[in-house]
């Protein structure tokens, strides 16, 4: 082998999709999920801590309800999860128990993620479970949860996942060898997710998956803020998860950031949902980001969305670039009432607070 790509991380997060988990005729691929638990469980014998969060919830539920393909309407979505979660779980269980691995499940909704104290909790159960050897099985909890149905997929869950353990590596396994050039061949590594073509942005997901490549690459893009490497890989290559996490040319390549900020700012940047944006002006951008200040209202030129008093939103340059990501300090119509007036200004009315406090501010 040519030298890796980087050194055997200690802690990995492996991502399968409902496509790859999918047979040609439809049914689950119990196939595919042993082969996934063989290597699995080879790569956590060999001393590699291991997360895999497994789509498939919904696809292994749609043959057992007579569903030909993918419901569109959300209750029969959910019911295709509730049967099919089942499925999944003996599934993986019983391949890791044979193998000597305990596998524990752990159902997320975005609260998980977004409130602070659930956070915690969460990150506390993966590590114990880690601790004692055991392979945490994460998914979203479609059953009962309306919000992922509606915008998430377990591309993004996969991303904050490793940033909330601080995992040096993200797979994920989907039914391509990566990304690919003009010509469908794989590219090999890409330092700039910014500097790849649109067509990459808009690729949908198949009938089966909510996905794509686009949900790809976003959670490619918390992942390597996060110091992550992540590699896009084919979930069919033989030995394919051994490859990755031996550093092995295999897919496409996603080196880390070269700091990991601290765990929240990660959380403001990426665990919530940005609720609105802030346009500024380039004395504002400068001082964000050169000089790590706080948004002022001085410096904010115009408002969108709906947001209120702790939401996340994004802020842009003036050329619509989002420059950082915060929780605001005010709802959108007070923000409108005083933007672009100076701190000397506002204290003849009111106390002056940011817009968004440097310390709730991530630069992205």
């Amino acid at each position: 082998m040519s030298d890796p790509r980087f050194a055997t991380p200690g802690r990995v997060v492996v991502k399968v999709g409902s496509s790859s988990l999918r047979t040609p005729t439809g049914d689950f691929d119990r196939a595919l999920a042993t082969s996934l638990v063989d290597q699995l469980a080879s790569v956590r014998h060999g001393g590699v801590e291991v997360v895999l969060v497994s789509s498939g919830a919904v696809a292994a539920g749609l043959t057992p309800l007579g569903l030909a393909r993918r419901p569109s309407d959300l209750p029969r979505l959910q019911a295709a999860a509730s049967v099919g979660q089942g499925l999944l779980l003996h599934t993986y269980q019983e391949g890791f128990a044979a193998r000597g691995l305990a596998c524990g499940q752990l159902l997320l909704t975005p609260d998980d993620v977004i409130d602070r104290s659930r956070y915690l909790n969460a990150r506390s159960t993966f590590d114990t479970l880690l601790a004692l050897g055991a392979i945490p099985l994460v998914n979203e909890n479609d059953t009962v949860a309306t919000e992922e149905l509606r915008f998430g997929d377990n591309d993004r869950l996969a991303a904050l996942v490793a940033s909330m353990l601080g995992a040096q590596l993200l797979v994920l396994l989907t039914d391509v060898e990566g990304l690919l050039d003009e010509q469908q061949q794989p590219v090999d590594r890409v330092d700039d997710i910014g500097s790849l073509p649109a067509r990459h942005q808009r690729r949908p997901g198949s009938e089966v998956g909510s996905g794509g490549i686009a949900s790809k690459l976003e959670a490619t893009r918390i992942a390597t803020f996060s110091a992550a490497h992540v590699v896009i890989a084919h979930a069919r290559r033989s030995g394919v998860v051994q490859a990755v996490t031996q550093g092995e040319r295999v897919g496409t390549w996603f080196p880390p950031s070269v700091r990991r900020p601290e765990s929240r700012k990660l959380w403001i940047a990426f665990a919530r949902t940005p609720r609105g944006a802030v346009t500024v002006d380039a004395g504002a951008v400068s001082a964000i980001v050169e000089r790590g200040s706080s948004l002022l209202p001085v410096g904010v030129t115009a408002t969108a969305g709906d947001f209120a008093p702790g939401d996340s939103v994004d802020v842009l340059g003036p050329d619509g670039t989002v420059v950082a990501r915060g929780l605001s300090a005010y709802d959108r119509t007070t923000l409108d009432s005083i933007r672009g007036r100076s701190s000397a200004d506002l204290s003849q009315e009111r106390a002056p607070r940011p817009v968004i406090h440097r310390n709730q501010l991530v630069v992205l």
